[in-house]
């Protein structure tokens, strides 16, 4: 009887209430213990997520900074071919319909209507906001000179692009949208590095250039200014060609040799030209097709390589 009274037995925890057990969750007075754990255990777990995170965050700044070592923040790594931007650049056109239809390429409204071509007047005003106004940013004008065909930039320099005196294609003639002869700006996407090779010889010209444009190449008596991106405008089917009437580039043919190559200097604008289209056809709609000539830009209209297309709407 002596042993079974030594005998001990297992009693349960007494039962609590929902609040009750709650309480001594959170503090557990016997125990001394805070959400089921004693102080030196709260300070071991703090102490290794110190270490763990410090660690992490260590070892990441680390290889951050062992990335950081391999770029150039002025010129790109892979270049011309061995970039996937590859060396053919794409042309650009503004102004761009609303982003709301952005898959749309048409260019639609009505002449007689101020608040309906408002917004694509602002667009382009937009659009050449650095083009205005180039010393907004900083440093940017200090390096920028005045160029032509025969006094292009030195190394370093970057070329202005003045674009005060294309008239009718400025903001004070409104871009001439109010007199449904509507002007349209083409830029050339800028890649690292590229230089044009220029159509320069009347012997090169290709056959499927347009002929306005040979006879501008051919005709013209200043040997420098042959050194030139060409650009053409016109109608992509034949009922277009006829309703999209005669067309000015300003203030040239294309864009000059001298913007090129470009190579990131500080405060380049990539060079631009506006397409005036004097007197289009109204209440129908143009399919028109833009492209840049030079001998290493190849034409793809599925790719949009070197050219761009859109479409014309003047009620």
């Amino acid at each position: 009887m002596a042993e079974k009274s030594k005998e001990q037995y297992y009693l349960p925890p007494p039962k609590l209430g929902k609040w009750e057990g709650f309480s001594k969750f959170v503090w557990d007075s016997d125990s001394s213990q805070f959400l089921g754990r004693t102080g030196a255990s709260w300070a071991k777990i703090f102490i290794f997520y110190i270490i763990f995170y410090a660690a992490l965050s260590g070892f990441f700044a680390a290889m951050l900074a062992v990335f950081y070592q391999t770029l150039n923040t002025k010129s790109p790594k892979w270049r011309l071919d061995e970039s996937i931007i590859g060396t053919n650049p794409g042309l650009g056109f503004r102004p761009m319909p609303p982003e709301s239809n952005v898959e749309s390429t048409l260019i639609w409204y009505k002449g007689n209507d101020e608040n309906n071509h408002k917004y694509w007047t602002e667009e382009i005003d937009r659009f050449l906001e650095e083009y205005k106004k180039p010393g907004l940013a900083p440093n940017v004008g200090q390096n920028k000179v005045i160029c032509d065909y025969n006094n292009p930039p030195a190394d370093g320099k970057v070329c202005d692009v003045p674009i005060k005196d294309w008239r009718p294609c400025t903001t004070e003639d409104g871009y001439n949208y109010k007199k449904a002869a509507p002007c349209i700006f083409l830029k050339l996407n800028k890649i690292f590095d590229w230089m044009p090779e220029f159509y320069n010889d009347s012997s090169s010209l290709p056959n499927n250039m347009p002929e306005d444009l040979k006879n501008h190449i051919e005709n013209n008596k200043k040997p420098a200014e042959l050194n030139t991106v060409w650009v053409s405008c016109e109608g992509e089917n034949p009922a277009d060609i006829e309703h999209v009437g005669p067309i000015q580039y300003i203030p040239r043919r294309g864009f000059p040799g001298y913007y090129y190559p470009f190579r990131n200097y500080e405060g380049y604008l990539s060079p631009i030209l506006a397409v005036f289209f004097e007197r289009p056809k109204t209440g129908v709609l143009i399919n028109i097709e833009c492209k840049a000539w030079a001998k290493n830009i190849h034409h793809d209209r599925q790719e949009r390589r070197g050219s761009v297309h859109f479409e014309l709407m003047i009620d």
